[in-house]
């Protein structure tokens, strides 16, 4: 028995074509506003990919500005179908292709069904990513004059302003590692010589943070040198005063802002992908109730449209039967080789007559 059987009369089919006509170049709509947040999120991960380990993260931008492509370029022709199928005599050329392009339609649903899935999975590489490049570019805060870092103070000084954020994990993160250059240092001073003899690696470390870690919206003037040095300040507790610096960490941060962009887009993939389906559902019907038109001379004759032309369980079975003698068919061929080589090598046997 054929799954989703409908009775199609001519009115119906022209309302199906017509219908999947306009669905169709919504979809092309859809696919360029894929392609568009696809660009955008590629140009906000460029922003800072000084801050971000490896490439990987490129992954979903790229599948969703080259999915926005194909959309644009099926659904377009898909509408051309749709629009040729009211005319015999056009739809006669479309009709071989049909059947190739239901496949294809098919291949890129399951595409985008598996992109969706990314942009809502991909929170923990991403944190892995940001992670390790935040601590990277922390480390390289201080090379102003080294070429190919001379500009990572300002990427991450803009960074901590525009996410209101410091450090990887916290404001902590600055104190361990030497984020002054030793060309501000004045190595004649004793401060500086035992800062950097009680460090093993020779670091100059302090309890400080770079400007960009403080509030403007603290009521007191931003401390961010001896930070939890209580004694070196007036009236001070750096444990109480949360407003002095950001205590959200920019890991944290970008991280937050990355999966919700990610899993907004990924709800709107999810739509495009409920919406593409239909489509294609749509077409099917459209295809297979133009074909079982008993009469092609009476165009306005009832026909029967159907999704797959038999069961689920029973196509499943056929499919598995077809490439089983595919398999069969191939070990065959290669028997067939064998045998004759073989029957080409034998020697001929020499009769003798007494």
């Amino acid at each position: 028995m054929a799954l989703l059987k409908v009775k199609f009369s001519q009115k119906k089919r022209v309302k199906l074509a017509q219908g999947l006509w306009l669905m169709n170049w919504f979809s092309v709509f859809a696919g360029i506003i894929v392609f568009s947040m696809g660009l955008f999120l590629k140009i906000e991960l460029r922003k800072r990919s000084e801050v971000m380990d490896n490439s990987e993260s490129h992954f979903v931008p790229n599948s969703l500005i080259l999915m926005g492509v194909l959309a644009c370029a099926f659904n377009a022709l898909a509408g051309k179908i749709c629009y040729d199928s009211l005319d015999p005599t056009k739809f006669a050329k479309w009709k071989p292709l049909l059947k190739p392009y239901l496949v294809l339609c098919f291949l890129f649903n399951i595409f985008i069904f598996f992109i969706a899935l990314i942009c809502f999975l991909t929170r923990g590489s991403l944190e892995t990513t940001l992670a390790h490049g935040l601590k990277n570019g922390m480390k390289f805060y201080r090379d102003t004059d080294t070429p190919g870092r001379c500009f990572m103070k300002k990427t991450i000084d803009m960074l901590q302003i525009e996410f209101r954020c410091c450090g990887n994990n916290g404001f902590r993160d600055w104190f361990e590692i030497q984020w002054i250059s030793n060309r501000y240092l004045d190595f004649g001073s004793k401060e500086v010589k035992d800062r950097i003899k009680s460090n093993v690696d020779g670091r100059f470390l302090v309890d400080g943070v770079p400007f960009s870690c403080c509030n403007p919206s603290s009521p007191r003037p931003c401390i961010q040198y001896q930070v939890t040095n209580n004694s070196a300040h007036y009236s001070y507790d750096y444990q109480t005063e949360e407003l002095n610096l950001w205590n959200r960490g920019c890991r944290e941060a970008l991280l937050h802002y990355y999966s919700s962009m990610m899993s907004s887009m990924g709800g709107v993939v999810l739509f495009v992908w409920l919406f593409e389906v239909s489509v294609m559902v749509g077409l099917r019907l459209l295809h297979t109730s133009l074909e079982s038109i008993t009469n092609p001379e009476d165009p306005e004759c009832e026909s029967e449209g159907w999704l797959l032309e038999q069961s689920l369980k029973d196509t499943f079975k056929s499919t598995l039967e077809s490439l089983k003698k595919i398999g069969k068919f191939n070990q065959v061929d290669a028997g067939a080789e064998g045998a004759e080589g073989e029957e080409g090598g034998k020697t001929p046997a020499i009769s003798t007559v007494s």
